[in-house]
């Protein structure tokens, strides 16, 4: 099922194209990755879904058609800038924000106690927002988003200002809301994240999309035809010179990596190599989202 379709979508301010003729779709039950650098029209997209603005030209399906009022009670949206009443207790803002979002008071007062415990917060639920760390300030906007148990979460930087186990934490949290047939959006800028969090990603360069797909599908489809393989036996090296349709093989310390010719697959390589010897490691060479990310960004950059 399409939780949300973009199709065509463009919007300009001021003559200036900020999205143009985009098009995806996210399904239920995933973590879609929206990625891109600063400028590319991440947060205009968002707005956009989110029905703050318009689009000049073409269609946004949110739950199968336009977002009505009683859609966006069904979504979470953690911005990147905080949206917290900075005087106001900790408790009182957070059952506030859930009663806006037509949870009764009783039940976002049980809710607000349930989150709270698990990002070990309870303890300061009688502070006033301003007391509060950065850090802390950041679980809160978190928890603001998905008091009232939406099905969509939009998560804009969600781990800015996190230490390295509340970004655990975090994380935790929305793997368990994928695994509940949840769907979250996630837009960042730490691309080690979305490779790890994100079965799908929709990068923006300039407005326009530039990849879109699965995140093995993506690596695999910009990765070299290289494979790491590391032997048993180190006289094995001999044997990769006779296998055909080798170009090249550089050593590495411990291991080889090896250069199939064009027209011949690492699969191929490795079959041989599994027939002829013992083999304790190989890996099929793959970049990172981010070598992946700067590769693209650059090479637009550069036209």
């Amino acid at each position: 099922m399409h939780v949300l379709e973009f199709e065509g979508v463009s919007k300009s301010f001021a003559e200036k194209n900020v999205i143009r003729d985009v098009s995806f779709s996210v399904e239920q039950g995933e973590i879609f990755g929206l990625l891109g650098p600063n400028g590319a029209g991440k947060t205009t997209l968002i707005r956009l879904l989110l029905d703050i603005i318009k689009p000049d030209s073409g269609e946004i399906r949110v739950f199968g058609g336009p977002l009505t009022a009683d859609g966006k009670n069904r979504i979470g949206y953690l911005p990147e800038e905080r949206g917290l009443y900075r005087k106001t207790k900790l408790m009182d803002m957070l059952v506030y924000l859930a009663q806006l979002k037509n949870v009764p008071k009783k039940e976002a007062q049980t809710n607000a106690e349930v989150l709270l415990k698990s990002l070990e917060l309870y303890e300061h639920r009688g502070k006033r927002v301003e007391e509060l760390s950065k850090g802390m300030q950041q679980k809160i906007q978190f928890l603001s988003s998905i008091l009232h148990n939406p099905e969509l979460i939009i998560l804009d930087e969600p781990f800015s200002g996190l230490d390295p186990v509340s970004t655990k934490t975090i994380k935790a949290r929305i793997l368990e809301y994928r695994n509940e047939g949840r769907t979250v959006i996630l837009s960042t800028h730490m691309m080690e994240q979305a490779q790890k969090l994100c079965d799908r990603i929709l990068m923006l360069n300039k407005g326009q999309r530039v990849l879109y797909g699965t995140v093995a599908g993506i690596r695999k489809e910009h990765g070299k035809n290289s494979l790491f393989v590391e032997f048993a036996d180190k006289g094995s090296l001999n044997v990769i010179g006779e296998i055909p349709g080798i170009k090249r093989v550089a050593e590495h310390e411990g291991s080889v990596e090896i250069f199939p010719e064009d027209g011949i697959s690492t699969q191929e390589v490795l079959q041989e190599l599994i027939r002829k010897t013992e083999i304790l490691r190989f890996e099929q060479m793959l970049p990172s989202l981010n070598d992946i990310f700067i590769e693209t960004v650059e090479s637009a950059s550069g036209e």
